[in-house]
C-alpha cells in the first residue's frame, strides 16, 4: 500500500508569484517617497469632505428655516380659518336673530290685523283695512329682507377677510 506524503503547514501556504525586476525597483522607491507625494491627495479628499459637510449643513439649515416658516404659516392659516369660522358663526346667529325678530313682528302684525278686522263696521272698511295692512306688510317685508341681506353681506365679508388676508400674506412670503 502506497502512502501519500503528509502535508505540512508550509506546503499549505501558496507560493508567492514571481515578480519582474521593474516592480522590485519601484517598491524601494515608494518606501522612500516623500510625504508630500501622498499628502496632496489626502488634503484634496479632506477639502472635498469639508466642502460636502458645509453644503450638507447649509442645506440642513435652509430646510430647518423653511420648516419653521411653513409651520408658522400653517399656524397663522389655522388661526385665520378659526377667526373666519367664528365670524361666520356670529353672523349666522345675528341673521337668525334678525329673521326671528322679523317673524315675530309679522305674526304680531297679523294678529293686530285680525283684531282690527273684527272691529270693522262694513265691507268697505274691511277692504280699506286689508289694503292698508297689505301695503304696510310689503314695506315691512322689503325692509326686513334688506336688513337681512345687509347682515348676510356683512357676515360674508367678515368671514372671508381673515382668509383673504392670510392668503395675501402667504403669497407675499412665497414670492
Amino acid at each position: 500500500m502506497a502512502t501519500a506524503p503528509k502535508k505540512t503547514a508550509l506546503s499549505a501556504v501558496p507560493a508567492e508569484p514571481a515578480t519582474s525586476g521593474a516592480e522590485i525597483a519601484v517598491a524601494p522607491a515608494a518606501a522612500n517617497a516623500s510625504p508630500l507625494m501622498f499628502g496632496a491627495p489626502a488634503a484634496t479628499l479632506t477639502g472635498l469632505q469639508d466642502q460636502l459637510r458645509a453644503a450638507a449643513e447649509k442645506g440642513l439649515a435652509e430646510t430647518r428655516s423653511a420648516y419653521v416658516k411653513a409651520k408658522a404659516a400653517a399656524g397663522e392659516t389655522a388661526e385665520a380659518v378659526e377667526t373666519s369660522y367664528a365670524a361666520a358663526r356670529a353672523g349666522l346667529v345675528a341673521i337668525n336673530a334678525k329673521a326671528l325678530e322679523s317673524l315675530t313682528a309679522n305674526v304680531e302684525a297679523n294678529f293686530d290685523f285680525v283684531k282690527s278686522a273684527f272691529g270693522v263696521a262694513g265691507f268697505a272698511d274691511y277692504v280699506a283695512l286689508q289694503s292698508e295692512f297689505a301695503r304696510a306688510r310689503l314695506d315691512a317685508v322689503a325692509g326686513q329682507a334688506k336688513a337681512i341681506g345687509e347682515l348676510a353681506q356683512k357676515t360674508a365679508l367678515e368671514s372671508i377677510e381673515p382668509i383673504k388676508a392670510q392668503a395675501t400674506k402667504s403669497l407675499k412670503l412665497a414670492l
